[in-house]
């Protein structure tokens, strides 16, 4: 007589078809029985109408009939919970990740994607400046606009009338400006006013093809992502492509944008994107005498880090140079590097080295290096006397 270990064990062939994961490991099982030769099985499908139960049932029943023993299979469906369709999800997700086909993006390089629960909130220009200001910084970084509909990044860069153009590898090469690798939808289009009318399936293809039909510099540091507000197709796909993605969450004072940015957080945490930390945009303006204005409230982002147990990066305030430095191609960091917004997206960047490092710097031969230097450093300054004359040994 077979044992409910055993049911369990055969239960472990039968496969969601659509979610590619077995229904133990899924959680649909809720539960197993066996007496005098009638195996019961309580199976919970994600909606009672599921078009795949009657698939199901049909592999539940050959599964488990097929063992010595069992003469009757009786499959008890129902719909599951909230809590377990969120849990089922999880797992579906985990799986998609797991199986990812592989891009262009090297593992090493640290793939930083900054994203906003609404739009109006800055998180483009933030992206922009953040990326130009790792670059400032010594990084080789990469910068793609994955904003696929609403596509900015190449106006505020300068580089509005640039094409995409593929190599002799068929590869696309991305296009260098301000010292960063630019890849846009945006230097696809002959013409900028053109809108994509792109249903969802199209939009998770066209970061696919960014991630792996684009030659990205293998030794960059950081890629940054540009997202679209919400939590949308494009950051599903994100997770499902770039297992390595980490996540800046952009967010204004106000308590309405704090609220919208904590759905950004849930999505990457049922994705498995852990968020790095929190930027609040529009944090107030200050006049030439010294005056603040909190025009859009205060302490969103430092509620909304609060909430997520991640750092506040940076408070960027108001400040027109960085209206300017989009218009213009030019952005603020480069433009006004003395400008409060400047400094702060500057602090931003230093900040997001230090939690994320690129991954070079944590190898064993680069801490060896380091430490040969600061020991080189030590030996150079204690052979030297106070007026600057060498020591004698």
């Amino acid at each position: 007589m077979p044992t409910t270990q055993d049911i369990e064990a055969v239960l472990r062939g039968v496969v969601d078809p659509e979610l590619g994961a077995d229904v133990v490991e899924l959680g649909m099982v809720r539960g197993i029985g066996l007496a005098a030769g009638t195996a019961t099985v309580d199976l919970a499908l994600t909606i009672a109408a599921c078009p795949l139960r009657g698939q199901i049932e049909g592999d539940v029943v050959r599964k488990v009939g097929g063992l010595p023993g069992v003469d009757r299979v009786e499959v008890r469906v129902a719909a599951m919970t909230p809590e377990e369709r969120s849990a089922l999800m999880g797992v579906a997700r985990r799986k998609a990740r797991e199986q990812a086909g592989a891009t262009m993006v090297s593992p090493q390089t640290r793939v930083i994607a900054v994203g906003s629960g609404k739009g109006g909130v800055g998180k483009s220009s933030l992206s922009v400046n953040l990326a130009v200001a790792l670059a400032a910084a010594g990084r080789r970084v990469g910068l793609l606009d994955a904003d696929i509909w609403g596509f900015s990044v190449p106006r505020m860069l300068g580089v509005t009338g640039a094409r995409l153009e593929a190599g002799a590898d068929r590869k696309i090469a991305p296009l260098e400006a301000a010292g960063l690798q630019l890849v846009s939808t945006g230097l696809l289009l002959d013409d900028e006013d053109r809108a994509l009318m792109w249903r969802g399936l199209m939009l998770s293809r066209a970061l696919e093809q960014f991630l792996r039909d684009v030659a990205w510099d293998p030794g960059l540091d950081y890629l940054v992502l540009d997202l679209p507000p919400g939590t949308g197709d494009v950051q599903m796909a994100l997770a499902r492509l770039l297992p390595q993605a980490e996540l800046v969450v952009v967010t204004t004072p106000q308590k309405a944008a704090q609220k919208v940015a904590v759905r950004v957080a849930d999505m990457a945490r049922r994705s498995y994107l852990p968020v790095v930390g929190v930027v609040e945009n529009m944090s107030g303006f200050t006049t030439e005498d010294g005056r603040h204005y909190a025009l859009f409230g205060e302490g969103g982002g430092r509620e909304l880090a609060d909430e997520l147990g991640v750092p506040l990066l940076a408070q960027v305030p108001l400040d027109p140079f960085v209206v300017e430095g989009g218009d213009s191609g030019v952005p603020v960091v480069s433009s006004h590097p003395e400008a409060p917004s400047s400094r702060a997206i500057a602090a931003a960047a230093a900040r997001l080295q230090e939690l994320v490092p690129p991954a070079a710097a944590e190898t064993c031969s680069a801490r060896v290096a380091l430490l040969v230097e600061q020991l080189a450093a030590r030996d150079g300054a204690a052979s030297v006397g106070p007026a600057g004359k060498p020591l004698r040994p």
